[in-house]
């Protein structure tokens, strides 16, 4: 594989921006127009996502080997769009069709037989980890909504029950739609630890022109389904059977994951496992928005263990909540995990790491206010369908 002769024709395209994925929607819309019905009925952002993925793969052309499990994970998590095999030849020509028109006398035979090749390499590995996961898991999970809560004006606390069993592990994320905003799915983190009536709580704040955050936050209702994709992601998941003491630093519904890993160090201790120190930071505009601040002291007073601490901007001199929590005693020996909104995860990594926390003991979630990027896998969800 010529992966360098890829990456420059490929920047060439890229260059065109929104014009070269609207061209391969098009494409692919008036040679099958079946597929249409697989995407969300808007497609400005299903267009950035494209060529995003399309970025990252062509970047590791010439280590494909660190982008397998990005590709493994993009083959399964295809298929809760009901894409089959015959999908990916047809996405194959659109790519080729767009290739083309943007290369003009550059897209050579041999180009085109180099991209062709990559391509198939590519699709293969995809299609191969989708048909070994569904030998196992269905596509997709229809969960039904128990309680829905809202707290405030822009946030609600949501139940559901899956009707099959949905195994996850804290500090994952899965991916949500319902029949609100048909297509269109956003990856979320449980807010608990797996129970034994296979209830998940989530916790969504409403984006300002977001898809479909507004639609789960303000119409969303007792009685309704919801369809929930697999589990994913590993950059905030504990290793079972006890370990460092822990550092959780949170802001908005970064908590959710967060308040997942405490109660998984509940259930540890309960099995006999010794308990870890856990300090819980937890960040907000101001006190309306500790919208679980009352279930977090619940756990604080039952266990020794759990400390939380609010901080809005009243508080601790004015430190904003990873000033604060940079202040833990011995935090270089914790686990330290972050997630929360870019103005926390941003500076998180080098503030940790210039306080003298070790690489290897840092762990950060992102979270772009319209999905959870939980690891390199799960970053290209939604990103070629």
């Amino acid at each position: 594989m010529d992966a360098h002769r890829l990456q420059r024709s490929f920047a060439v395209v890229r260059s065109h921006g929104d014009r070269a994925a609207q061209h391969f929607y098009a494409f692919l819309f008036v040679a099958y127009p079946e597929l249409r019905d697989l995407f969300p009925v808007s497609m400005a952002g299903q267009r950035e996502k494209l060529l995003q993925a399309l970025g990252h793969v062509v970047s590791h052309a010439d280590r494909l080997d660190q982008a397998l499990p990005y590709l493994e994970g993009l083959g399964r998590d295809h298929r809760k769009f009901s894409v089959v095999g015959a999908h990916y030849a047809q996405v194959g020509q659109a790519l080729f069709a767009t290739l083309e028109h943007f290369l003009g006398e550059r897209w050579t035979p041999d180009l085109a037989a180099a991209w062709e090749s990559a391509y198939g390499e590519v699709s293969g590995i995809m299609l191969r980890a989708a048909e070994h996961a569904a030998r196992s898991q269905p596509a997709w999970w229809t969960a039904d909504v128990l309680e829905h809560e809202r707290r405030g004006t822009d946030l609600a606390v949501f139940t559901v029950r899956p009707t099959m069993p949905l195994h996850y592990r804290p500090g994952q994320s899965v991916s949500l739609e319902c029949a609100l905003r048909p297509r269109v799915w956003r990856l979320l983190s449980p807010a608990n630890t797996p129970r034994a009536d296979g209830t998940i709580e989530f916790h969504v704040r409403a984006q300002p022109g977001g898809e479909l955050s507004p639609a789960l936050v303000h119409q969303l209702r007792e009685g309704d389904q919801v369809r929930l994709g697999a589990p994913v992601g590993r950059r905030l998941t504990l290793t079972p059977g006890g370990g460092r003491d822990l550092l959780l630093i949170a802001a908005g519904t970064g908590l959710a994951p967060m308040r997942a890993l405490a109660e998984q160090v509940e259930v540890e201790a309960g099995a006999g496992v010794p308990p870890r120190s856990v300090h819980l930071f937890l960040g907000a505009r101001g006190v309306p928005d500790l919208y679980d601040l009352p279930t977090l002291r619940g756990l604080e007073a039952a266990h020794r263990w759990l400390t939380v601490v609010p901080v809005t901007p009243e508080d601790h001199g004015g430190d904003d909540v990873l000033g604060a929590a940079l202040r833990t005693a011995r935090l270089a020996e914790r686990e330290v995990y972050v997630c929360g909104p870019p103005a926390l995860t941003g500076y998180a990594h080098g503030a940790l790491a210039a306080a003298g926390v070790p690489e290897r003991q840092i762990h950060i979630e992102e979270y772009d206010g319209g999905r959870y990027l939980p690891s390199p896998m799960p970053a290209a969800v939604n990103a070629v369908r």
